[in-house]
Protein backbone atom coordinates (compact mmCIF):
# COMPACT_ATOMS: atom_id res chain seq x y z
CA UNK A 1 0.00 0.00 0.00
CA UNK A 2 3.42 2.50 1.06
CA UNK A 3 4.20 1.98 -2.69
CA UNK A 4 0.42 3.45 -4.25
CA UNK A 5 0.41 6.51 -1.45
CA UNK A 6 1.75 8.98 -3.93
CA UNK A 7 -0.44 7.96 -7.05
CA UNK A 8 -3.33 8.67 -5.02
CA UNK A 9 -2.64 11.86 -3.81
CA UNK A 10 -2.19 12.55 -7.23
CA UNK A 11 -5.22 11.50 -8.18
CA UNK A 12 -6.80 13.59 -5.45
CA UNK A 13 -5.39 16.33 -5.16
CA UNK A 14 -4.65 16.65 -9.10
CA UNK A 15 -7.70 18.78 -9.83
CA UNK A 16 -7.08 21.24 -7.20
CA UNK A 17 -3.72 22.54 -9.19
CA UNK A 18 -5.41 22.99 -12.52
CA UNK A 19 -6.76 26.22 -10.48
CA UNK A 20 -6.08 29.50 -10.81
CA UNK A 21 -6.82 32.67 -13.56
CA UNK A 22 -3.64 34.44 -12.36
CA UNK A 23 -0.12 33.56 -11.87
CA UNK A 24 -0.13 34.30 -7.88
CA UNK A 25 -3.43 31.99 -7.89
CA UNK A 26 -1.71 29.26 -9.29
CA UNK A 27 1.15 29.45 -7.52
CA UNK A 28 -0.89 29.29 -4.33
CA UNK A 29 -3.46 26.57 -5.60
CA UNK A 30 -0.17 24.08 -6.48
CA UNK A 31 1.98 25.42 -3.13
CA UNK A 32 -1.36 24.22 -1.77
CA UNK A 33 -1.34 20.66 -3.15
CA UNK A 34 1.82 19.89 -3.70
CA UNK A 35 2.08 20.95 0.54
CA UNK A 36 -0.66 18.22 0.55
CA UNK A 37 0.51 15.79 -1.37
CA UNK A 38 4.32 16.03 0.49
CA UNK A 39 2.22 15.65 4.12
CA UNK A 40 0.74 12.89 2.81
CA UNK A 41 3.86 10.82 1.86
CA UNK A 42 5.87 12.03 4.57
CA UNK A 43 8.14 14.01 2.46
CA UNK A 44 9.15 17.86 2.97
CA UNK A 45 6.64 20.74 2.87
CA UNK A 46 8.39 22.90 1.63
CA UNK A 47 9.96 21.25 -1.10
CA UNK A 48 6.34 20.42 -1.78
CA UNK A 49 5.09 23.15 -1.83
CA UNK A 50 7.77 24.42 -4.32
CA UNK A 51 7.27 21.72 -6.80
CA UNK A 52 3.42 22.24 -6.67
CA UNK A 53 3.63 25.85 -6.95
CA UNK A 54 5.98 25.83 -9.38
CA UNK A 55 4.78 22.86 -11.65
CA UNK A 56 1.25 24.56 -11.71
CA UNK A 57 2.64 27.95 -12.91
CA UNK A 58 4.85 26.25 -15.63
CA UNK A 59 1.83 23.72 -16.92
CA UNK A 60 -0.88 26.88 -16.54
CA UNK A 61 1.51 29.05 -18.60
CA UNK A 62 2.00 26.16 -21.02
CA UNK A 63 -1.53 25.24 -21.60
CA UNK A 64 -3.67 28.24 -20.66
CA UNK A 65 -6.98 26.48 -21.56
CA UNK A 66 -6.77 23.83 -19.26
CA UNK A 67 -6.55 26.37 -16.48
CA UNK A 68 -10.10 28.15 -15.52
Amino acid sequence: MQFFRPFLVLGLLGPLAACGNTVPEQALFGGAAGTGAAAVVGGSLLTGAAVGAAGNVAFCQVYPEKCL
